[in-house]
């Protein structure tokens, strides 16, 4: 707590929920590049945890326990999450998750806030915006072009 009282956050971690956490491991290693830190698994071989590191974030995973209400985007039909990696490289990047298994939801292309950009889904259906820097816009040039892209019929 700070002097105020106030709460100090440290850290923010995406979790995802999976239909098979092992094959997930497995796919984000080849896909990004991602470390296992660590998994605990069940007699039963279920992951109830494990925790991989794409570049310098660390990303939590489990597979699912519906009768705790936690599941995957396979099992509710979809995912309102994306998930954004910001890469040097991002075209190499993006050929890796392609060819590591990942389905092309928007392809690659420069986009109007100064970042190559593009998304794909995971075989587990998580999307993943993959990006990289172009160029430096302001905030109020950012505004433009993107009113700009509305007015253009």
């Amino acid at each position: 707590m700070s002097d105020k009282g106030e709460q100090t956050i440290h850290d923010v971690y995406a979790y995802l929920r999976l239909h098979d956490t092992k094959a997930a491991i497995d796919f984000y290693a080849r896909a990004f590049g991602a470390k296992e830190l660590f998994r605990l698994v069940e007699p039963n071989g279920k992951v109830g945890h494990a925790e991989v590191k794409i570049g310098p974030a660390t990303l939590m995973l489990s597979d699912e326990y519906p009768e705790m209400g936690i599941r995957g985007p396979r099992s509710i039909g979809g995912t309102s999450v994306s998930i954004h990696i910001h890469a040097s490289d991002v075209d190499r990047l993006f050929e890796q998750a392609v060819a590591a298994g990942a389905t092309v939801v928007r392809p690659l292309q420069n986009q109007f806030y100064g970042e190559r950009s593009g998304t794909v889904r995971d075989p587990f259906g998580h999307e993943w915006l993959l990006g990289g820097h172009i160029e430096d816009v302001t905030p109020e040039e950012m505004q433009r072009r993107y009113t700009e892209l509305f007015s253009e019929g």
